[in-house]
């Protein structure tokens, strides 16, 4: 790592840290249940039962400590293919978790770090502006990739994921990380983006888009939007798909004409269960199609 003037660290892509605070994880758990930022939780909601896997938190070491996650994985000696789930805004909450758990159904180890524990905690905050404001917008991009990669050694030597068959998997916010993640990781074998925010307004500690980075993605990757999606033009999707094949990558899109923004999150009134399942389907096959599996 290289220290910049200001006393942050500048390492990963050259994104910059700052010094990470004293106080360590303001979150030392995960959310127990469902997020309190949406309510009321719509009736729907699916749950994965841990029959034949092994399901629950666990502490990831990370750069300052240990950081709170959701490991699933099937029983049995693995190693297996690794995927790593990247959350959405409202923290690994029980949807997260039930994803995870989904993932190890189908043969994977599923991992879902905290990567918001230091800068808030997200199973006390009901309102979705200060959860952006006070959160989303005050955790480094160096930060979390930093995590992600934690992530992975761990679960290499202490949970049986294979790194040599790593994918990603992110929704909303963790659609976009998923994008940069795959921008960072070279050995990555596919990521899968639903409907991840391509721009925004940079900043000293989130200074790209997952727009401008999209020429720069190692793996394959699948980009699964909604064409109602009031937030992210089908245009910007469709831009960042062409900048990654003018660069020789590769991304599949598909876009879901009727779905809104949210469409897989069951717990949502945004669940749109034709595009979700189908979604789900292609996402699966998409990484076993590159190589995690």
């Amino acid at each position: 790592m290289q220290h910049d003037g200001d006393g942050g660290t500048a390492g990963l892509d050259g994104l910059i840290t700052p010094p990470l605070s004293r106080r360590g994880f303001v979150m030392t758990s995960l959310i127990s249940g469902l997020t309190l930022a949406v309510t009321p939780v719509e009736a729907q909601v699916i749950h994965t039962d841990a029959t034949g896997i092994e399901a629950g938190e666990v502490k990831i070491p990370a750069a300052d400590g240990p950081m709170p996650g959701y490991r699933a994985v099937p029983e049995g000696a693995g190693p297996f293919p690794l995927v790593l789930v990247i959350e959405e805004i409202f923290g690994v909450h029980e949807y997260i978790k039930d994803i995870c758990r989904r993932l190890a159904k189908a043969g994977y180890c599923a991992v879902a770090p905290e990567l918001y524990a230091r800068q808030g905690d997200l199973s006390q905050m009901s309102d979705v502006k200060v959860i952006v404001r006070d959160v989303i917008s005050k955790t480094p991009d160096a930060q979390w990739i930093g995590d992600l990669d934690a992530t992975v050694a761990w679960a290499a030597s202490a949970a049986k994921g294979d790194p040599a068959r790593l994918g990603a998997m992110g929704w909303c916010r963790g659609g976009r990380g998923a994008w940069l993640y795959d921008a960072h990781r070279r050995d990555l074998k596919a990521a899968v983006a639903w409907y991840g925010p391509l721009g925004g307004e940079p900043s000293d500690i989130q200074p790209r888009s997952a727009g401008e980075r999209a020429g720069e993605i190692h793996a394959p990757l699948l980009a699964l939007y909604g064409g109602a999606d009031t937030g992210i033009p089908v245009a910007s999707v469709e831009a960042a798909r062409d900048k990654a094949k003018a660069a020789g990558r590769h991304v599949e899109l598909v876009v879901y004409p009727e779905a809104p923004h949210g469409f897989h999150a069951d717990y949502r009134p945004s669940y749109r269960k034709d595009a979700a399942e189908d979604g789900w389907r292609r996402a699966l096959a998409f990484l076993k199609a590159n190589g995690v599996g």
